[in-house]
């Protein structure tokens, strides 16, 4: 009997990915057009509406859907979706653009011509109130707040054709997965139930320990890394493909584990980014989301727990996705083991956790951090990594 998955978010997928004839006449049509060029958020959304990941999306947000998901996470037909997807131009861009025009669209880093969209709206939109709505802050320091303050001052909204995925198949080869790949995995494999685990680090033992968990109470987990680009400091792809290559290797059972990766940016939003994360995990085929302390989070902006408790007003109408709630966990002396909160009677003295700062420090410093913290293998490629960067 077929595994069945969870739906798509929409009820199905929508990539916007061309290919054959259909995408050779668009690019001949593109080159004749104006070019907007992106930024790499707005690249890496154009890749994530390619593959169907942002399904039911059909391209950049318009005005009124753009105002329902600041306010209240809906869009006007209803549909959850709780961080805006927009292309952002200057004022004399937009002046220079009337609704109907056909525009190109050019990554900004590399030059290379991504797509294209008929504009079907222009707006102007108040990037401090999207700021305190999406990330609870308008702090500049706040790396996904600093994003939308570099934006320009008109949103352009209307549907979008992809042209590229940019250079991540190439990078990353059969590491790099699409939603349909995915469900096409999952259904071979007979997983009806999937856990998704979000990382945009190294694992340690307590990710290890989450998706243990998840391994114990579903058919299989989805180890799903964010490739696209993250805020500095953070560890780049290259160096953990390899973590993530030798825990697996090493530690879990080869056949209830797949390893994807994909390629958004991150925005460090928080409660609105895991619901976000559960949007396109379920297209992805999950039917959990693994969440732990501090998902997404960044800086001391978000309370340890507030990416569940946002998951608690959300229903299954609007999400079949469910969150995989799992407390602060740790390697604990006394219990001899991984625990968490809710399993262990000792008190901190008796439990290893290493802040990710204290944990860059160590590494910088060429310190190895206890093997109670992380597997060794894992650490020797930290360790080799942050030595030759620091030659």
């Amino acid at each position: 009997m077929n595994a069945q998955l969870v739906p798509p978010h929409g009820g199905k997928l929508k990539p916007l990915l061309l290919k054959g004839e259909a995408l050779e006449e668009a690019k001949r049509k593109a080159g004749s057009l104006p070019a907007v060029r992106l930024t790499s958020r707005e690249t890496s959304d154009l890749i994530m509406l390619a593959v169907g990941a942002f399904s039911p999306l059909d391209g950049f947000m318009r005005h009124d859907d753009y105002n329902g998901v600041v306010e209240n996470m809906r869009m006007t037909d209803g549909t959850l979706w709780p961080i805006p997807i927009t292309l952002s131009v200057t004022k004399e861009q937009a002046d220079g653009f009337k609704e109907g025009d056909e525009i190109a669209l050019v990554d900004d880093e590399s030059d290379k011509l991504m797509g294209s969209m008929v504009i079907e709206e222009k707006y102007t939109y108040d990037k401090k109130n999207e700021a305190i709505k999406v990330f609870q802050t308008d702090e500049e320091k706040h790396p996904g707040v600093a994003k939308v303050y570099a934006q320009n001052d008109v949103l352009l909204g209307g549907p979008v054709k992809v042209f590229s995925e940019g250079p991540y198949p190439e990078i990353y080869g059969d590491y790099y997965g699409r939603p349909a790949e995915t469900r096409a995995i999952f259904e071979k494999l007979g997983w009806s139930t999937v856990a998704g685990f979000q990382t945009r680090n190294p694992m340690h033992r307590s990710h290890e320990y989450c998706t243990k968990i998840a391994l114990e109470v579903s058919d299989g987990v989805l180890i799903h890394p964010l490739v696209g680009k993250l805020k500095p400091g953070d560890i780049p792809a290259e160096t953990r493909m390899k973590c993530y290559d030798v825990l697996l290797e090493n530690y879990f059972p080869k056949d209830r584990v797949v390893l994807k990766v994909y390629p958004m940016e991150m925005r460090y939003g928080g409660p609105r980014e895991a619901v976000l994360h559960a949007v396109f995990r379920q297209n992805y085929g999950c039917s959990h989301l693994i969440i732990g302390r501090d998902h997404a989070g960044v800086g001391d902006y978000y309370g340890p727990f507030d990416a569940q408790t946002i998951f608690d007003n959300i229903s299954s109408d609007d999400l079949k996705i469910k969150p995989l709630k799992i407390d602060w966990t740790f390697w604990c002396h006394k219990c001899e083991g991984m625990a968490s909160m809710k399993t262990c009677p000792h008190g901190k003295e008796d439990r290893v956790i290493i802040s990710g700062t204290r944990l860059r420090e160590m590494l910088q410093n060429g310190e190895k951090p206890p093997k109670e913290f992380s597997r060794s293998e894992v650490i020797d490629i930290l360790l080799d990594y942050y030595q030759s960067k620091n030659k």
